[in-house]
């Protein structure tokens, strides 16, 4: 499981992403707002561990700005001297939960944990490839959490792709999900939703491929092969 930690004080903050890597978590930790929304936007983490005081950036502005981008990401808030007003602003704007500083690591882990467990329940209808997410409840796509506006066709094109992500799809196989039986339409027509779909795609890390003579494949640019 991959953690962001965002935290000023570095002796804490090494202190916990030690503590934390020593329970089995992956962690990254930075010590600004603005550095944070960077990793953010560049990566997929599992949960945010986040302080509210934080230097530029404040940890409140940072959670409004993952919200506003439709960021689901649980975000746990770890913070000290805060006030109850503090706090409930926190979960309004879209914190998970909190935790006070000192606090028990072993809180800490269980409270992770459940965050993440919960999150697991709640995402099993998204199908996900690098920043792509394709919500199967309501047949939305997301690249870098904002939507993705389709057309029907781009969409049929997408979506056939994403749900055998990782494995070559043929134009014959693309034909029959886009067009209706006995349409006229030909093989060309798909390279021309491919390429737009390209374009829509230009900055997520989702990719599609062209295999010659084969088809077309969606995978993470960033997967190792």
């Amino acid at each position: 499981m991959k953690l962001l930690l965002v935290e000023d004080n570095l002796e804490f903050a090494l202190w916990l992403s030690k503590a934390l890597q020593a329970e089995r978590f992956t962690v990254e930790c930075v010590h600004d707002g603005s550095t944070a929304i960077h990793h953010i936007e560049q990566s997929q983490y599992d949960l945010l561990l986040l302080d509210l005081r934080l230097p530029g950036m404040d940890g409140r502005s940072v959670l409004r700005n993952i919200r506003r981008r439709r960021n689901d990401m649980p975000v746990l808030v770890v913070t000290a001297n805060a006030s109850v007003d503090a706090k409930v602003d926190c979960l309004d704007h879209g914190a998970d939960d909190y935790v006070d500083k000192p606090f028990e690591l072993r809180e800490l882990v269980a409270r992770i944990k459940a965050l993440i467990r919960r999150r697991g329940r709640s995402s099993q209808s998204i199908v996900q490839c690098a920043d792509l997410q394709f919500d199967l409840d309501t047949h939305e796509f997301r690249a870098a959490g904002l939507p993705l506006e389709l057309t029907l066709r781009e969409h049929d094109v997408l979506e056939t792709l994403m749900l055998r992500q990782g494995k070559t799809v043929t134009k014959a196989q693309l034909m029959v999900k886009v067009f209706d039986l006995g349409s006229e339409a030909s093989e060309n027509a798909i390279e021309t939703y491919v390429h737009r779909l390209r374009r829509k795609l230009a900055g997520s890390q989702a990719r599609i491929l062209t295999l010659r003579g084969l088809g077309y494949l969606l995978r993470d640019a960033g997967a190792t092969t």
